[in-house]
């Protein structure tokens, strides 16, 4: 019982460990501060889209359209930047809370499954960003957006930076605050919830709007990095990935646990994996399998500690 509980709670932890002593054995210049600044930038969009779906997890819910509201986000992004980044940024998150209070809505009052009610967006929502685009990528000249992906303080990308503040905020809003609780709540027992007069509807309305928020956010770092706006390829299947990363770093699907650091470490965890792949040749399929077993064994390790066992 205490190696499955060891194993629940810090296999994630252990993996992501004998992960690096294995590059660091096998890959040549893996612990170079090139090698290491390129793998935390690169994922910082999985991980920035994985921290809200960690919160609608949390809630027994998911939310399968964040590579769409990503799309969104850089499809609006270069519109407005006539208007100052920092205005072009603000519509982009309005856009965001927009996406998640739709999806919100159609759970929270409308009564459609998550899965189902998400995946419409997953599908409206790239072509509505195609539409805004008119189907073209645009490229990036405003100095500004592009320090924004490309700039550094003290050594660390300023996108990394922007992760980092994005963790401790979501730590914060799940251990140390009112809402986190009701959260909690919500996820592990919503009619209890409703009978104990949690604001439960609120509660599920606003972790979608995070969400939608933090695909937003991750949407125009990307594109900052990237230096172009492409709606058609940007967030492809990164839904996935986060989910990947929320479920490996321990939390359940069926909510009523948030772990935030798991998550951080899944996401690195992923993007370990397949750096590790690429760097040895290794076909892209291969890391699709692996994400698949990874989630599989997350999954069953959960309903162990579900079922008592």
């Amino acid at each position: 019982m205490l190696k499955r509980t060891a194993i629940r709670d810090y296999g994630v932890y252990l993996a992501l460990v004998v992960l690096v002593v294995i590059n660091v054995v096998i890959t040549p210049s893996f612990l170079t501060g090139d090698n290491l600044r390129t793998q935390l930038v690169q994922v910082v969009p999985v991980l920035v889209v994985a921290l809200g779906m960690a919160l609608v997890i949390g809630t027994e819910g998911i939310d399968l359209s964040v590579g769409s509201v990503m799309a969104i986000a850089a499809a609006l992004l270069p519109l407005y930047l006539g208007y100052g980044v920092v205005a072009s940024i603000l519509v982009c998150l309005i856009a965001g809370a927009a996406a998640g209070l739709l999806n919100g809505s159609l759970v929270t009052f409308a009564g459609v499954q998550p899965i189902v009610a998400t995946l419409a967006l997953l599908v409206g929502g790239r072509g509505l960003a195609l539409v805004i685009a008119n189907g073209q990528l645009k490229q990036l000249y405003n100095p500004d957006l592009l320090a924004l992906g490309t700039s550094s303080v003290i050594g660390i990308p300023l996108t990394v930076l922007v992760a980092l503040v994005l963790v401790i905020i979501v730590a914060l809003l799940v251990e140390r605050t009112t809402f986190g609780r009701q959260l909690v709540a919500v996820g592990g027992n919503r009619r209890a919830a409703e009978f104990a007069g949690l604001p439960v509807k609120r509660t599920l309305l606003t972790v979608y709007m995070l969400s939608g928020v933090f695909a937003a956010i991750a949407g125009v770092l990307a594109s900052a990095r990237l230096t172009a706006s492409d709606p058609s390829s940007l967030g492809l299947l990164i839904e996935l990935s986060a989910i990947t990363a929320v479920v490996v770093g321990g939390t359940p699907l069926t909510g009523g646990r948030v772990r935030v650091i798991g998550t951080v470490a899944g996401a690195l965890l992923m993007q370990l994996i397949s750096a590790t792949l690429i760097k040895h040749d290794v076909p892209a399929s291969v890391t699709q399998m692996l994400e698949a077993a990874l989630i599989a064994a997350a999954v069953l390790v959960q309903r162990e500690r579900r079922n008592g066992k």
